[in-house]
């Protein structure tokens, strides 16, 4: 992916700042002053908070979607610290996420445990436009904006400075949302091969705040309920009443990044916080799952229920007509076949199990 070229900058060096990247840092370094810089109008930033949006924009690939950044990865390692240590919500809103994060780093301790982040990566993003290895001289040869680098660096009582290059600020305003693409991008692929069975790798690197309102898939309960079926939450065993339910992931949200009908399932509606992201026992739970799936498509199908919602089902091999023929034999080893891989790969990234 190449970014936007300039009648008035030259951008081949900017194009070249994720070259030979070995960790995340560089990416969360750039979308970092991009923040700072088009959302709070900043041209001369505290390395401390950059810092913090560092961390607050890997978050949730780090605590909620569970990515794997590689081996000895600090920002992830730091990430993780911080969350056990201060109790935080993995789903903390971006905003009090940040909030929290800047009255942290005030404090000796996290100031420790997050210093290494300005030890490298505002140097080394520099070496697009000025080739050198030593510190000193790329804060030295910042200083006239060498070769028109984007930055310049500044150490004042022991803290490091970014000064935004005047050419460059206007560039960055008017193409935010592109640079913004192209940090994504690199980061996307970066992660991809550090976690190569893991889905929707893109859609896992920023939370959103709202999901879909899974009306369809509510309709689709919803028939089979007010038709006769007793549906039972899985968990509880409770018998639950047409529009009195929560849908719950049954492989959560945060790995799977889809609401695909076959993965969801009426339960009570505390259920969701209290299983929250965590992985049901298959053996306990994924036969009821498959029994009550089988059991609501018939009832759609014998009313004649065409809806397009039921083309999930094919993503589990087999048509939903065929799933509401099975015997239980081949309808288990239908949905074990489906779930038990993504399970296991859940399980290896750190996802916990859970039991009512």
């Amino acid at each position: 992916m190449l970014i936007p070229q300039s009648t008035t900058l030259t951008t081949r060096h900017l194009n070249r700042i994720f070259d030979k990247t070995v960790a995340t840092y560089k990416y969360y370094w750039f979308l970092g002053i991009l923040d700072l810089c088009v959302k709070q109008g900043k041209t001369r930033m505290n390395v401390w908070d950059i810092m913090v949006t560092m961390v607050a924009n890997a978050w949730y690939p780090v605590n909620y979607f569970r990515l794997s950044f590689g081996k000895s990865e600090s920002l992830y390692d730091a990430i993780l610290a911080l969350q056990k240590d201060y109790n935080i919500p993995i789903n903390i809103s971006v905003r009090d996420l940040t909030k929290l994060l800047q009255n942290l780093v005030e404090t000796p301790d996290v100031r420790k445990r997050l210093n290494f982040l300005q030890l490298n990566v505002p140097f080394r993003f520099l070496r697009p436009w000025i080739d050198t290895s030593d510190d000193r001289q790329m804060v030295v040869r910042s200083q006239s904006y060498e070769n028109g680098c984007l930055y310049k660096l500044e150490k004042e009582n022991g803290t490091l400075w970014v000064e935004l290059n005047p050419a460059w600020l206007a560039y960055l305003k008017e193409n935010y949302e592109i640079l913004g693409a192209f940090a994504y991008w690199g980061l996307t692929n970066f992660l991809q091969i550090r976690n190569p069975n893991v889905p929707n790798i893109p859609s896992k690197l920023v939370k959103r705040e709202e999901r879909n309102a899974l009306t369809a898939q509510h309709k689709f309960w919803n028939t089979a309920i007010s038709h006769g079926m007793k549906v039972k939450c899985l968990y509880t065993g409770n018998l639950l009443e047409e529009h009195a339910y929560d849908l719950d992931h049954f492989i959560p949200w945060s790995f799977v990044s889809h609401d695909l009908l076959w993965n969801l399932m009426p339960a009570d509606p505390s259920i969701n916080s209290s299983k929250s992201n965590r992985l049901p026992d298959l053996e306990l739970y994924l036969p009821k799952l498959a029994e009550a799936h089988q059991a609501a498509l018939r009832v759609n199908l014998a009313l004649g229920k065409q809806e397009k919602i039921l083309e999930d089902y094919l993503s589990l091999g087999h048509t939903p007509l065929e799933i509401a023929g099975m015997d239980r034999g081949h309808l288990l080893d239908c949905f074990f076949q489906t779930f038990k891989p993504m399970h296991q790969i859940a399980l290896n990234m750190g996802f916990e199990i859970w039991k009512y």
